[in-house]
């Protein structure tokens, strides 16, 4: 203990006189606040101060456009988790994975065509330097303005600094256009559909609009050419980001149709609980810190000092919409309804996102509030009155609340920003602050966007519809996407727990669009041939028959089945008299366990799938009319469909009453 009591004391001494050695030598390094720094020798010019002072400007510029851009990319995690949320735990690998894809199909789309289309002709941003003058092609009509860019095409001819920060910034935004539709169309998309979609979305569509509105074009100019006020005015994206995604999502949702289930024969919805609400909260919350960059950083200036005023209106906005929306919920249902919440939080920033920097805080204020409300009704609307399904309200957060935020901007701008906006000398002015024609201008943005965005939109997934389709198979769909879209489950050691709206049922309203599925439409990739009923659906006879003590045959069927198939199956075991039944959920596989399915390029060997056992007791019905039947509902010709085991039962015991064999199956009082 002594010798441990001086060592102690040793390494203490030590430590003290390394700790003064190192204040000593750290006090005598460097310059620790940075004040001695400097570039200068004395001999600098007026040429000399000035490049350096030209240097930091546009260091500090493309410092925080970079930033901001990387900020925006981190958008697809929020939208993957809110979706993804929002959805049932079936389809979460499938949702997730397809919020992902978008981004790379997005990013090559517009690499190779978009930007050319969108900024082409734009002449670069003043902020980012002199390089952006060689965005000099533009096709336009005379008289009108430009319709689309024809130079950049996978960037050639653009190789400056300036060109491709521009690129990386722009290219973000866009890839929120091509996330959105994902939401609307969700749990019963195919992913390949969703592909091409993408790539429709990035090189063509949604390049078109932004040049009309950021790339010089012809919306832009109707203030310079037709005297509405400065143009079609939109900061960061209300209209040429969340609406024209709104428009894609309202025309796939019509195109694809609802998911089975969620409307009843007499025209009610279903609801369909998302399967983690907290991930969905946390994807809110992820977004909600990237918009600051998605508004702020659309001054693509750092010095433009308006980004404090933008930043601010958006956190009140999306703040207030938020809050109006639950308590919105609160007062109507009862509970503060975390969803809603969610969603009014969201549709106040995609209000705001169009006006953010023409407006005051009051005025934000207003617009969120505006927008919480909007939401609120307008996702309810969508769903009883215009029967679509929506999983994630992207129609009403995008659509509805993005065509909000335009008009906003030619209500509520103050005239204190926007001076040589568009080529238009003077401040942005909306009605109430004196200018009705930038409300004209805005009105002419929400008809192209009706016009131009839900109409090709529109067409374009009726021929995708057509030519490839939108749809997956009913079966793959209540199985859910994650094994017969991704080949791999988001939660392989959790068993999913169904429920109704798991299944199809005679209450279901019928869907238009799976009249092809019904009429066996030639089928994507060849299937196996069908193999026998005995093979497809095998019986064993577990134990062998004997009599009970009752004199009664008594009778245990076992029936290990896809869970789709379970609604078919009770509805044929009450036509035949059995009324009575024990369902548990299981996983399991057969002995040739089912079609390989590959995780990371490496075959997987047992993939367990979800399953339901339905165990039926019976001494008045005769057991083969039990398994005949079993067999005609579960056969489809392919193996997987399922097993049947007979059990010899040797007696049932009725607890209540103490009545046993024959006698305890009969439900009498």
């Amino acid at each position: 203990m002594k010798k441990l009591k001086k060592s102690i004391r040793l390494l203490l001494l030590i430590g003290v006189a390394i700790s003064l050695f190192a204040v000593t030598a750290y006090a005598a390094g460097g310059d620790p606040t940075g004040a001695s720094y400097s570039l200068t020798t004395g001999s600098e010019t007026v040429q000399d101060v000035a490049a350096v002072a030209n240097k930091a400007y546009f260091g500090a510029n493309y410092t925080w456009v970079m930033i901001c851009a990387f900020m925006v990319f981190f958008f697809q995690c929020g939208f993957a988790m809110v979706e993804t949320g929002f959805c049932r735990g079936k389809n979460a690998a499938h949702t997730m994975t397809m919020n992902f894809m978008v981004f790379l199909v997005g990013a090559v789309g517009y690499f190779l065509v978009g930007f050319a289309l969108q900024f082409g002709g734009s002449g670069g941003a003043a902020g980012l330097g002199t390089g952006g003058s060689v965005l000099d092609s533009m096709l336009s009509i005379p008289g009108l303005g430009g319709i689309l860019g024809y130079k950049g095409f996978m960037l050639s001819g653009t190789y400056d600094a300036g060109v491709y920060a521009l690129f990386f910034f722009q290219m973000v935004f866009m890839d929120t256009t091509v996330t959105i539709p994902t939401g609307a169309m969700a749990e019963r998309v195919k992913y390949s559909a969703v592909v091409i979609t993408s790539f429709f979305i990035s090189m063509i569509f949604y390049p078109l609009f932004g040049n009309w509105v950021w790339g010089g074009g012809w919306l832009a100019a109707l203030g310079a050419n037709f005297g509405l006020g400065h143009g079609v005015v939109d900061f960061a994206g209300s209209g040429v980001v969340h609406s024209m995604g709104g428009m894609l999502a309202l025309s796939g949702a019509i195109v694809i149709g609802p998911r089975i289930g969620k409307f009843k024969k007499d025209g009610s919805a279903r609801a369909f609980p998302g399967h983690n609400i907290p991930m969905a909260i946390i994807g809110t919350i992820i977004l909600f810190f990237c918009w600051f960059s998605f508004n702020a950083g659309s001054t693509l200036n750092s010095t433009d000092f308006r980004l404090s005023v933008v930043a601010t209106n958006t956190m009140i906005a999306g703040a207030i919409g938020g809050l109006v929306a639950m308590f919105y919920m609160w007062g109507k249902y009862g509970k503060p309804d975390p969803s809603m919440t969610a969603n009014g939080t969201l549709a106040g920033l995609v209000a705001i996102t169009a006006p953010c920097a023409f407006v005051n805080g009051i005025s934000a204020f207003i617009i969120g509030l505006i927008a919480g409300l909007l939401v609120c009704v307008a996702v309810p609307f969508i769903e009883n009155k215009l029967k679509l399904d929506d999983p994630v309200g992207a129609i009403s957060v995008h659509g509805v609340n993005g065509f909000w935020g335009i008009i906003a901007l030619g209500l509520f701008a103050d005239g204190r920003y926007g001076d040589g906006l568009n080529g238009v000398t003077g401040n942005v002015t909306g009605l109430f602050f004196g200018d009705a024609a930038q409300l004209g201008a805005q009105l002419v943005a929400i008809l192209v966007l009706i016009v131009y965005g839900f109409g090709v939109s529109f067409l374009f997934f009726k021929l995708l519809d057509k030519v490839w389709g939108l749809r997956v198979s009913p079966e793959a769909e209540l199985e859910g996407l994650d094994i017969p879209e991704m080949g791999v489950l988001a939660y392989p050691d959790q068993q999913m727990v169904r429920s109704d709206l798991d299944y199809d049922s005679e209450d279901n309203a019928p869907i238009r669009q799976l009249e092809r599925f019904a009429k066996s439409a030639v089928p994507v990739k060849p299937v196996p041939a069908p193999a026998p009923m005995e093979k497809a659906v095998p019986v064993e006879v577990v134990s062998a028959p004997s009599m009970p003590k009752s004199g009664v045959k008594i009778t245990k069927v076992d029936i290990i089945t896809k869970q789709s198939k379970f609604e078919a199956l009770k509805a044929a075991m009450n036509e035949i008299g059995v009324t009575g039944m024990t369902v548990t959920q299981v996983l399991g596989c057969g002995v040739q366990k089912g079609k390989p399915e590959y995780y990371r390029g490496v075959a997987t060997e047992m993939n367990l799938l979800p399953k339901v056992e339905i165990e039926i007791v019976v001494s008045k019905v005769p057991v083969r009319t039990v398994i005949d039947t079993a067999k005609k509902v579960l056969y489809t010709g392919h193996i997987g469909d399922g097993k049947i085991f007979v059990y010899d039962v040797e007696n049932v015991v009725k607890v209540r009453t103490g009545e046993e064999g024959y006698d305890a199956l009969q439900d009498s009082e």
